[in-house]
């Protein structure tokens, strides 16, 4: 199946690939088919684009890879939704808000994407707590004497 992209024109993807929001995203609740493009050149990063609008798509990174120690306790009615059965089901992506100065750039650890990689469902999940900033440094600083 072909589909137009917001950063890469034209893109064939097999529907087996396409990851369903069965809420949508926070501020798209009509957007719920999703795909994770590879960024060339950069593995670090995905673009989760919309399958139906070119113009929606969201850069997204495991948030581990920046916050080693990030958690997020997912309630049941969640874990329900996404037929979660076990931890090795789940993938976690944040959205980056990629800013012109790239040390300026920041990731949303408050909601992260909740991926069941073996179903293909998935949810943008607030998580409420204290410590997870809608906007955190996408480059941590280093703790002092690190």
């Amino acid at each position: 199946m072909k589909i137009q992209t917001k950063y890469f024109d034209e893109v064939t993807i097999s529907e087996a690939d396409i990851i369903t929001f069965p809420n949508g995203l926070l501020g798209f609740p009509d957007e719920k088919k999703f795909i994770g493009l590879d960024i060339p050149d950069n593995p670090a990063f995905i673009v989760l684009q919309s399958i139906n609008d070119a113009n929606i798509a969201f850069i997204v990174i495991p948030p581990h890879q920046l916050y080693q120690d990030y958690e997020v306790k997912i309630d049941d009615a969640t874990l329900e939704l996404l037929e979660i059965e076990s931890e090795q089901d789940v993938t976690l992506l944040s959205i980056v808000t990629l800013k012109e100065n790239f040390t300026d750039s920041t990731i949303n650890l408050q909601a992260p994407i909740i991926v069941n990689l073996n179903k293909k469902l998935a949810k943008q999940y607030v998580t409420n707590h204290k410590n997870h900033s809608i906007q955190a440094p996408l480059t941590p600083k280093q703790e002092e004497g690190a």
